[in-house]
């Protein structure tokens, strides 16, 4: 079992906002299934245009089509808008160079790696960089001479340094090259200028560079190092999360979002505290204990307080509602609308994307914070709250609350010598588990896209951000048992209701994972099963498995191609074929294993599989005195096991010592194992 593993290459802290998935690849499916095809070369003419008022229209427009529009998105990459765009940030016309900006800006959050990848390659960090200079000299005269600058022209900077800073947060995500590229523009002190002075900035702005602060500090040693190490800025940014701290203001339609965007902008905070730590002395962050007295105080009232059924109603009212934007056609040019136009129903459904964004965010933080299993006294009383008045009719919710968690007590225990895991686990548990309850708005439809594709990104990324969570909970939860829930002073229903509440989460989410557009069900699948992992190696013998969760599991595992998932299925259903009374599951399963074993399998079950299994079957069938003990004697398991051995042998061979030694140490232990484990067997002479 491993745990949730941050790979910079892959990981997207603001997943793509509007998949172009479900679309066939090419640029003939999009411009079949756009609508907006007559308009695209319209544009890229006018983007080459002598008149400033022409090109800043097209600008504008690109950005006015691409808006939860995939497959127009498609048509003007291939069109090279992103290199007609990036052209445009030279341009002799302020105006165009902001807007410009403004477009390149949402084609990376709607657009995700692909898009990125691209403006990197043209070299769009060129323009960007002889950008910062000029905004922080700006924005400092803003600063001392508030009443010397017309309302309009601050407005123009803020929002153009708002684009300039999430173009490269969305850059720096894309790849190594991109990252260390822009490691060297010294975007610190630029960014941190931001943060320190929030109270005259607006809000948007300033969490932009948090944002981009945020994703830089990640397992990125020399921005790390770079924060820690000055401590003014960590004086900063604690004073941020501290209730004191001086809050960015908010102003025209910032006010009606204002909330969400604290929120975000205090947890973003308390992300870039944590992957700077620990902060060295003479900081003042270096006296406070950052998880304990700022992260969780910070994250616990963003979670207790977020209903995602509510949010995912809402959100479909709000879509139900929503007005039409200008359509291209009746856009005239001295009528241009701001690439910002957004109507009531859109604004709302951005703030509702806002708090879901955060919650996401707070649960990566909660994520690497279970990493290793902490000082539950951390944990005492956070994530506890529960709102009375909740009345959910999803089976899976109701799984979910049901959960009583309940310690087993030790009367004989000394009080120091008290386990202090429960607590940890009812608090942090039960909470998480709601998350992992998907809504009607949480994955697209099949064979359809999503009727607004940013809030379905947000809250799939939640559903899959609490189940890494759980994920490295119950592998640190085990790891401290070390098998033996009991040890941790858990009872043995708790682990049922968690298990029964992360399978009624799956059984929502359903098994029609292979389908274009539906990577983010496969992808909750591959995660749950861990999860399940995790809860049976902690409940080993306490679950009591059915004939659906048998053979779905069973199909999922013949189903995906990835290995370690293979693995965490083999896992969890040796977990679940351990229930003492259940016979019949009992041999459901080891039948199953065994039919992964050579010589008669075909094609080979590949190797980490075939060890799992192997290992699987000998702890299943370690006891001969437990009633289905039944199964492999009746079966005659013995000789299927002495028929594998040869292929077994033949399976570690295969593993290179050099390139994966610890599969190799791993294949040879089983091998080792199956062999003496036949031995015993016989010598039973059952």
């Amino acid at each position: 079992m491993g745990k949730s593993q941050k790979k910079r290459q892959m990981r997207r802290h603001n997943p793509m906002r509007v998949p172009d998935s479900h679309l066939p690849k090419g640029l003939a499916s999009a411009s079949a299934s756009s609508s907006k095809t007559e308009a695209i070369l319209p544009i890229i003419q006018k983007m080459e245009s002598v008149d400033p008022l022409e090109r800043k229209w097209a600008c504008v427009a690109v950005s006015n089509l691409i808006q939860n529009d995939p497959s127009t998105r498609r048509l003007l990459q291939g069109k090279n808008i992103v290199g007609h765009l990036i052209t445009r940030l030279s341009d002799s016309e302020e105006e165009v160079v902001v807007e410009a900006a403004g477009s390149l800006r949402n084609l990376c959050i709607d657009g995700g790696f692909d898009i990125c990848a691209e403006m990197f390659n043209k070299n769009i960090l060129a323009p960007l960089k002889t950008f910062i200079p000029k905004i922080s000299t700006t924005l400092s005269q803003f600063i001392a001479s508030p009443k010397d600058s017309p309302e309009n022209a601050q407005k123009l900077v803020y929002e153009f340094a708002d684009n300039v800073i999430t173009i490269l947060w969305c850059l720096s995500e894309t790849s190594n090259k991109a990252l260390n590229a822009i490691n060297q523009i010294s975007l610190v002190p630029f960014l941190m200028s931001f943060l320190a002075s929030r109270d005259k900035l607006p809000l948007s702005t300033v969490t932009s560079a948090a944002q981009c602060l945020y994703v830089l500090t990640d397992e990125n040693q020399p921005i790390v190092e770079e924060v820690r190490s000055n401590a003014e800025y960590t004086a900063c940014l604690l004073g941020i999360v501290r209730p004191d701290g001086a809050a960015p203001k908010a102003n025209g339609k910032e006010k009606d979002t204002s909330d969400a965007k604290a929120a975000a902008f205090r947890v973003l905070t308390c992300g870039i505290l944590r992957n700077i730590s620990p902060v060295p002395p003479p900081s003042i962050a270096a006296t406070v204990d950052l998880d304990r007295d700022v992260v969780l105080p910070t994250l616990e009232p963003v979670l207790s307080s977020t209903d995602l059924q509510e949010i995912a109603q809402a959100a479909q009212q709000a879509i139900d509602q929503q007005e039409s934007i200008p359509q291209l056609e009746s856009l005239s040019l001295k009528h241009t609308p701001k690439s910002d136009h957004k109507t009531l129903s859109e604004l709302e459904l951005e703030r509702l994307e806002t708090r879901l964004r955060t919650v996401q965010l707070a649960l990566e933080i909660l994520t690497g914070m279970c990493a290793t299993l902490p000082d539950p006294e951390i944990f005492s009383g956070a994530l506890g709250g529960e709102d009375d008045n909740e009345e959910e009719d999803d089976e899976g919710m109701e799984d979910a609350e049901d959960i009583d968690m309940t310690i087993e007590a030790d009367t004989s225990a000394a009080p120091g010598d008290a386990p202090n895991s429960p607590a940890f686990f009812t608090t942090l548990v039960a909470p998480l588990l709601k998350f992992v309850q998907p809504t009607a708005l949480s994955f697209p439809p099949l064979g359809a896209p999503s009727p607004h594709p940013p809030t379905t990104s947000a809250l799939s990324a939640i559903h899959i951000s609490a189940l890494e969570c759980l994920n490295n909970i119950f592998l640190s939860m085990a790891t401290s048992a070390r098998g033996r829930s009991s040890s941790l002073g858990l009872d043995s229903t708790s682990g049922r209701a968690v298990f029964e509440a992360v399978w009624g989460a799956l059984r929502l989410v359903g098994t029609e994972v292979s389908a274009a557009g539906q990577e983010r069900r496969r992808e909750m699948w591959d995660i749950a099963v861990g999860v399940l992992w995790g809860v049976g190696n902690l409940f080993k013998g306490a679950l009591i498995p059915t004939e659906e969760q048998i053979q779905v599991l069973t199909q999922f595992c013949n189903a995906t191609a990835d290995v370690q998932v293979k693995v965490k299925t083999i896992g969890t259903l040796e977990c679940l074929a351990q229930h003492p009374d259940s016979v019949e599951a009992n041999r459901m399963i080891s039948s199953y294993l065994l039919s992964l074993l050579p010589p008669n399998v075909n094609p080979p079950t590949p190797t980490e599989p075939l060890l799992q299994a192997v290992s699987a079957l000998i702890d299943i069938y370690s006891d001969e005195n437990m009633p289905y003990d039944v199964n492999f004697r009746q079966g005659r398991y013995l000789e299927q096991l002495v028929q594998s051995v040869e292929g077994v042998r033949k399976a570690v061979r295969g593993i290179d010592r050099k390139k994966e030694r610890e599969l190799r140490v791993r294949g040879e232990e089983v091998r080792d194992n199956l062999v003496a484990f036949i031995q015993y067997r016989r010598g039973l002479r059952l």
